[in-house]
């Protein structure tokens, strides 16, 4: 059996992730969800998705692993603070942001099955 070089590995890993990512989308879509960002980044944190559904705005991490719990316990207590921070940070530049209720959402994608969507699952 050959060993795949780090890089390579890194690679698959990140392209897996992006697949799952999509799928996820593609399935809040389907839920009557709107997309507003996608892989959003701060210096604080970064939220794969957030969606929105009227006044409900739903931050999303997706996970894609073997099993739904595997999804769930992946998701550790500092992943969790800085999805909030980062979450923070994008609800202080919204200008209708009083009225916006936030939810931290995850989404399970697993192979060969739709994608599992756990709202407040944090």
């Amino acid at each position: 059996m050959t060993r795949e070089p780090p890089d390579q590995k890194r690679l698959k890993a990140q392209r897996r992730g992006a697949l799952a990512e999509y799928r996820a989308a593609a399935a809040l879509l389907l839920k009557g969800y709107r997309i507003v960002a996608f892989r959003y980044r701060t210096k604080l944190g970064e939220i794969d998705i957030i969606a929105r559904k009227g006044d409900l705005v739903a931050c999303v991490e997706v996970k894609a692993r073997h099993s739904l719990d595997q999804s769930v316990f992946a998701v550790s207590n500092s992943a969790q603070q800085r999805i909030r921070a980062a979450s923070d940070l994008w609800l202080s530049k919204q200008r209708d942001s009083a009225k916006l209720s936030i939810r931290y959402d995850i989404v399970s994608v697993t192979p060969w099955r739709w994608p599992v969507h756990l709202p407040d699952a944090f």
